[in-house]
């Protein structure tokens, strides 16, 4: 059962309250932000919970077991903090949120009444709809190593040590021309070889996709023209002129680690695993253990 603080008590047992919602969002880099569905800001523990975004939530699922706990926040994209190209960004992606229910006459009573993080984020132009999970949800996520035959490292990561800062991983470019919101052509890359920035993260620094990141699908070129695939299409169109820098990417793979980054000493992969039709043969004299192919040959 859950036990509110005295005067909140008291002021839900008076018959008449005065209550409002409040969102204290911490993104990952750091940014403390504060949204209320009252209609005027209100301000405690040194943040200010702003009115402007017009924030409302669903109903709390919560449960004294393991499940997660989820709601729903919506919103309109008015806030100067909350808007589109932060949200396409990724900047909320995992955000630490806390839910207080606030006695708006007097902020000083208040209690919390869901902690977790921002979960799956869908938006438009105009609004946007955040799924909020609860602290079980961390119970969810593989923790330590697992064996499998890909790399678990991150490219550019510590494990990894590829450099994605040298000039031989990243490179600036333009779009020419697009023929969507997730495809286009480019110029100021033709130094690359083609499938150099498959799997790559590609982010806007003009044009009205600007701060936007995402992941390129494919990368391919021919004696005149660069052409980019992004995995999803982007918010605003995409127009000639506008500029980008983007990374390169890994398939994780131990070809691509040796061929593409000669980096093949620091994967982090387990690529001689025995594959599952080991399971499904039968032994012979011959064969072999290397994880590709049959895992046992018949003898002739």
């Amino acid at each position: 059962m859950k036990i509110l603080p005295p005067d909140l008590e008291a002021s839900l047992l008076s018959g008449v309250t005065t209550l409002c919602r409040c969102w204290r969002l911490q993104r990952v880099d750091g940014l403390v932000l504060g949204f209320t569905d009252h209609d005027r800001d209100l301000a405690f523990d040194g943040v200010t919970y702003e009115a402007e975004a017009g924030m409302t939530a669903s109903a709390i699922n919560a449960t004294g077991a393991l499940n997660i706990d989820t709601t729903d926040i919506s919103g309109a994209l008015q806030s100067d903090h909350l808007n589109e190209a932060d949200l396409a960004g990724g900047l909320y992606d995992n955000a630490a949120l806390t839910l207080f229910v606030v006695d708006w006459s007097a902020p000083e009573n208040r209690d919390i009444l869901f902690a977790g993080s921002i979960g799956e984020v869908s938006r438009g132009r105009t609004g946007f709809t955040c799924e909020m999970r609860g602290l079980s949800h961390a119970l969810n996520q593989p923790v330590g190593r697992l064996y499998q035959r890909c790399c678990d490292a991150d490219l550019g990561d510590d494990r990894c040590g590829v450099d994605l800062g040298s000039p031989a991983n990243t490179g600036a470019g333009t779009v020419t021309a697009a023929t969507s919101n997730s495809t286009f052509l480019a110029s100021g890359l033709t130094g690359f070889a083609e499938g150099r920035f498959d799997r790559g993260r590609l982010v806007w620094i003009s044009g009205e996709n600007r701060g936007a990141a995402m992941e390129v699908k494919f990368h391919t070129r021919d004696d005149v023209h660069t052409s980019f695939t992004l995995w999803e299409t982007m918010p605003y169109d995409i127009a000639p002129g506008d500029a980008f820098n983007v990374a390169a990417g890994c398939d994780k793979s131990t070809e691509s680690c040796a061929a593409k980054f000669g980096n093949i000493a620091n994967f982090r992969g387990f690529p001689f695993l025995p594959g599952n039709d080991i399971l499904t043969s039968y032994p012979g004299r011959t064969g072999n253990d290397k994880g590709g192919g049959s895992q046992w040959q018949s003898e002739k």
